[in-house]
């Protein structure tokens, strides 16, 4: 059910769901419930109403995404729609290069020696704490 009127309501993790910023309902509410999603400003809670002309900022997948509404939407659409339901004003994915590689150990090697612990710590920057 899409609206187009000014004073039309959805619930806040519907919205998300349906505009398909999460794969799930259950996602988006979550997401509402840790304090990933402000809508105005203000944390929002999952059942808290948007409307158009409201900003929505949602922390989700490692990355921030904020959007303002266009049009209020209760069910789920599909990909073209969505993307006229809202005007994306997030800024743009750190390129690949920039992203922390997490560190690979071969299959089978265990857990790290203290030795390569403390050189992975000095790799990343972190300091040893004093005892």
């Amino acid at each position: 059910m899409a609206s187009d009127e000014g004073n039309a309501t959805a619930r806040v993790d519907s919205w998300i769901w349906a505009v398909r910023l999460t794969k799930t309902r259950s996602q988006a509410a979550t997401a509402c419930r840790a304090g990933h999603v402000r809508v105005n400003g203000e944390r929002a809670k999952p059942a808290q109403p948007v409307k158009v002309g409201d900003e929505v900022r949602l922390f989700h997948a490692g990355r921030e995404r904020i959007v303002e509404v266009r049009r209020v939407l209760a069910k789920r659409v599909g990909p073209p729609v969505a993307a006229e339901a809202y005007v994306d004003n997030s800024p743009p994915p750190p390129p690949r290069e920039h992203v922390a590689l997490a560190g690979v150990r071969d299959r089978g090697a265990g857990r790290p020696t203290k030795r390569e612990r403390r050189e992975l710590d000095q790799l990343r920057g972190a300091r040893g704490q004093d005892r």
